[in-house]
């Protein structure tokens, strides 16, 4: 089984490249984040043409999570539990005995401590959601644009200041915190000090500097990542033009064995 996320940076912008992705690599699953539309807007038809049932919530201009999904699935929330702030931020699909929740986390630099503070509720109504999971014994990923670089190899010398949201000891304590209740960061797990970027701004020559983060993640339960057999991001896609600022995160799962009768 193969999964990947991907911040897009605008889904209807960047909705050919997105399309291409698909067709050569083929993932059950693709969760999307920045989709930047309202729901309504997004260009399900496309990509259900294209083989995939897609679940969205949407805002204008801003945030915005969408998952692609080929086969069944299930919505179980459109909404991130606990949290409270109405931006577009969380979608919740259940697929192949998976629960596969698609997140974009605050980024908490803009809105002062009040905008910090935001991004830490985020972290704590996730953490919740995984203890009620974990409490039900189910499986299931976290997946997507996180906004945080959990440790210093995560991030470019120089790229940001110590006091920058993404870097913050607050921020690291969040994500750690997720860790603790017993989920596999997929891609650490197979290369703990590669580096492995997933974002390149646009700004200061980044790309070509390759002066780039690792804030994109896939986060699993106990028995999923008991299946994990790979987890590389997908550097090739910030090389194209007019790319997102991020790439695909891909992760593959041994696929369970059929049920016999």
């Amino acid at each position: 089984m193969k999964i990947a996320t991907w911040n897009i940076n605008s889904a209807r912008l960047r909705q050919h490249l997105i399309l291409d992705w698909l067709e050569r690599h083929k993932p059950d699953v693709l969760m999307l984040q920045e989709i930047k539309c309202e729901t309504a807007h997004f260009p399900a038809q496309v990509f259900e043409d294209a083989g995939y049932r897609c679940a969205v919530v949407g805002q204008k201009s801003y945030n915005g999570v969408a998952t692609l999904v080929k086969g069944e699935c299930e919505v179980t929330a459109e909404q991130l539990p606990g949290f409270d702030n109405p931006a577009a931020r969380y979608v919740e699909v259940q697929t192949q005995n998976l629960t596969l929740g698609n997140l974009y986390l605050p980024n908490g630099n803009s809105g002062g401590e009040e905008g910090y503070a935001t991004k830490l509720a985020f972290f704590e109504a996730l953490a919740a959601r995984g203890r009620t999971f974990l409490q039900a014994d189910k499986d299931f990923i976290f997946a997507g644009d996180y906004n945080v670089c959990p440790t210093p190899e995560d991030c470019a010398p120089g790229a940001l200041s110590p006091d920058d949201a993404l870097v913050r000891p607050q921020t690291r304590a969040a994500f750690r915190r997720l860790l603790w209740l017993g989920l596999t960061d997929a891609l650490r797990t197979l290369h703990p000090t590669d580096k492995a970027y997933t974002f390149w701004d646009y700004q200061a020559g980044a790309w070509d500097r390759d002066s780039g983060l690792r804030i994109d993640h896939a986060l699993l339960s106990p028995r999923v990542a008991e299946r994990l057999l790979s987890a590389e991001p997908d550097k090739s896609e910030r090389a194209k033009e007019r790319p997102s600022d991020h790439v695909p995160l891909v992760i593959t799962l041994q696929d369970l064995p059929q049920a016999t009768a």
